[in-house]
Parts: C-alpha cells; structure tokens; sequence
C-alpha cells in the first residue's frame, strides 16, 4: 500500500539540501526525468488547477524538486491522467490522498490505495527549506520495509492539512529529524512558526518528498479531509477530481499533445 504514515517514520537515507530555495534570481537546472532538461528561476514556479467535486485547488510546484514536477506536469499535460480519479484516503486533521489508477471506475466501498504507474521517483527531500507545513503537496509511496530510499510513487499525492501543533507534536518532528539526520538537519524557526500558528505533519519531515504547496483552495482540502469515511479512510460518497489543469507551465512545454497512457498499474503492494 502507498501509504502516508501517522507514526514516526524510521531511519533511512539522508536529505539532499538546498541552500537557496525560493530565494529571487536563483536558477535551478532540472533532472533528466521527463523531456529534455529547463533552466527555471526559482521563483517562476508552474501551476495546476485541480478541480474537484466540492470545488477548486490552485497548487504551485516547486523547480527545487525537479522530477517530481516534471512527472506531475506530464502525467497531466500529455496524458490528463489526473481526470476523473477519486480522493481515495482521507485523514481528519492530517491530510487527503489521491492518484490511484483504479479509482477511476472503483466501485463504492472497493480498497483504493495500492496502485501506482510502473515506476518510481527518486527522493528529492529539500530540508529544512521544504516541510510539511500546512498545503503542502507531496509524494507518497510504499513503506521503508519494500522501498529503503523513499523512491515516491509516479502518481499518488498528497495534500497536507495537518492541525496547529503544540510543543509535543513539535517534539515529535524533533526527534524524528534526529532519527534520520543526526544533527545535520535540524527543525529551523520558520518550520516551528508555521506548525504552531498555521498547522502541518512535522512527524513527516525527511520521510516523503515535498513537491509544491497549495495558494487557493484551503477550504476545499478543509471539506474534503472532514468528509464521512470508512474503515480504510475512503470517503463514503465519492470526491473526484474533475479535470486538473496546468494554468503555468515550463518554457517550451506549453502545447504539448495529449497521449494515451500505455503503461500498466504495477501490482499492488501488501497492505499493513
């Protein structure tokens, strides 16, 4: 199952860092993942329009993590790959889920989670310039004990709520952080003004890769995690995504065709 985990996360691999993330001027040069390899301002960021069944979420995606923007952005520009795939987990206070391609047509009641496009994505995890805070948009993918360097899924998201967190839950980040990184990387002032005033999943840090953030549409991720759900966290009447859009996107790439996805789901992983 790919899965976003409520507990600490275990030890594993370290963080790549970037020392300029967001600041004005910076140029960062994309991986070779999807297409040929852009020179982007980092501050020029692309944007998606996902619209839903209970409205519309504007996300911003970040050039610091590269892959994953050029999958994301694929995946909706030549296949429209997004269009019509159902918010399948949802977590009061913590987070909604989405991108499993047999959701598309999953009847009510079906376990939803365990499938993803033939390949993964190597972690871009960029702390502590890049958290969980909360609208954060990430990768999920399957646990440590089948995927020991947290290689995401090609195609299920996440979008972080997460609630105001106090000094145990900032704790918590804490001692994860320590886990992973040592004293490489530790929890900055700007991660513990956003956990504490705005709210987010700290716990998560250095576990899953964050690829962009939400800037409209709060509200709708606010209705959607709140929605009546069942034992597996699927939302008993259905939330889709409609149609997700690219409103800004790569130099170059903006009149790209629409393909059809050839690649097959990979088999479905164990569930915990």
């Amino acid at each position: 199952m790919l899965i976003i985990s409520m507990l600490l996360v275990c030890i594993g691999v370290g963080a790549q860092t970037a020392k300029n993330v967001g600041k004005a001027g910076t140029t960062i040069k994309t991986a070779k993942n999807v297409g040929k390899v852009t020179t982007v301002k980092a501050e020029e960021r692309p944007e998606v329009l996902i619209e839903t069944t209970m409205g519309n979420i504007r996300v911003a995606l970040y050039n610091e993590t590269p892959l994953h923007r050029d999958n994301f952005l694929k995946l909706i520009r030549e296949y429209h790959y997004y269009d019509s795939l159902l918010f399948h987990r949802v977590i009061p206070d913590f987070m909604i889920q989405a991108g499993d391609p047999y959701s598309k047509n999953a009847p009510k009641g079906a376990v939803l989670g365990d499938h993803s496009l033939d390949y993964t994505i190597p972690a871009e995890i960029r702390l502590p310039q890049i958290y969980h805070k909360r609208g954060a948009l990430a990768a999920a993918r399957e646990p440590d004990m089948v995927n020991p360097k947290r290689e995401s899924s090609s195609s299920q998201f996440y979008i972080v709520y997460g609630r105001k967190q106090d000094e145990r839950g900032l704790q918590r980040g804490r001692d994860n952080l320590r886990q992973l990184f040592g004293d490489s990387i530790q929890m900055t002032d700007e991660m513990r003004e956003a956990y504490t005033t705005v709210g987010g999943t700290p716990h998560l840090d250095g576990g899953y890769t964050v690829f962009g953030e939400v800037l409209d549409g709060m509200d709708v991720v606010d209705r959607i995690q709140r929605v009546q759900r069942d034992a597996n966290d699927r939302p008993l009447e259905d939330v889709r995504i409609v149609k997700a859009t690219i409103l800004k996107d790569l130099p170059g790439m903006e009149k790209k065709p629409k393909k059809v996805m050839k690649r097959v789901a990979k088999k479905p992983v164990k569930r915990k």
